[in-house]
């Protein structure tokens, strides 16, 4: 996995798979561009690195998805040039429907989707001008198949994978490639950040995600899976499995999950 001389972009760069993802990259001969909420976590996460002055911190916040162009000039202007963009922000839910406020599936929806499609949108013309460039957007198996306390949080995400595919087609023509990374369960704070019912954070940690992959395990194969160009992949245990049950074997994925929901 050579990406040298790369510039690469990374949103959600402060935590979880965006920070594992800098420090992985970092020990390349590429630059990165990181970007979160906090300026302070991003200079945190940059100076850690054995090469911070190849990493330039962007911060804004994806809820904000009317300003996106602005943004992208400061990224492009940070070293000249972006060769791949990582869409990795987001945050996750754990409530069920019926006690979940319509306001907590406009956030998912807002932040999850709009801010990254839009961010996207931003960068387009700039890869159609440069003839190349490679949108990678991690969404999640839940954007593949759905599971209880995850209804807006799943909603997002199989909206994504419309949206890239479609821009996968129209853009092909212009040298533009998408690598949809598909996660399963990985040891984040992603369950301790996700939202419930009223809005407010869940603040615990769950088993399955506690017990999912470590996190830089799931970066390597991530950057494999960008590396080689792949269209889609599942990284995960034998959560995975639930993609290839909802094609052939919908009704029994149905049973399954029923039987063995973890919140």
């Amino acid at each position: 996995m050579n990406f040298n001389n790369k510039v690469i972009w990374i949103t959600g760069a402060s935590s979880g798979i965006g920070k594992a993802l800098v420090a992985s990259l970092a020990k390349q001969k590429c630059q990165l561009i990181i970007s979160s909420r906090r300026l302070t976590d991003l200079e945190n996460v940059k100076n850690a690195q054995p090469n911070p002055e190849n990493i330039a911190c962007v911060p804004f916040d994806l809820a904000d998805y009317n300003s996106m162009s602005p943004i992208v000039e400061i990224a492009i202007g940070s070293f000249g040039k972006i060769d791949i963009l990582i869409n990795n922000g987001g945050f996750s839910q754990r409530s069920l429907i019926i006690e979940t406020d319509i306001a907590v599936d406009k956030k998912l929806m807002e932040v999850d989707y709009l801010g990254t499609v839009a961010l996207s949108k931003a960068l387009l013309p700039y890869f159609v001008r440069q003839k190349s460039g490679q949108f990678v957007t991690v969404t999640s198996l839940m954007g593949k198949f759905s599971s209880p306390y995850r209804s807006g949080y799943c909603g997002a995400k199989h909206a994504l994978h419309g949206f890239f595919d479609a821009l996968r087609l129209e853009h092909e023509k212009d040298g533009i490639s998408v690598t949809l990374i598909c996660p399963g369960f990985v040891n984040t704070d992603i369950a301790r950040h996700a939202l419930i019912g009223n809005g407010k954070q869940q603040n615990t940690q769950d088993t399955a995600t506690e017990k999912g992959l470590p996190v830089d395990v799931f970066t390597e194969r991530m950057l494999k899976a960008v590396y080689k160009n792949k269209f889609e992949v599942y990284i995960g245990k034998k959560e995975v499995l639930g993609v290839f049950l909802k094609r052939f074997f919908p009704k029994f994925l149905h049973w399954y999950t029923l039987r063995s929901v973890v919140r």
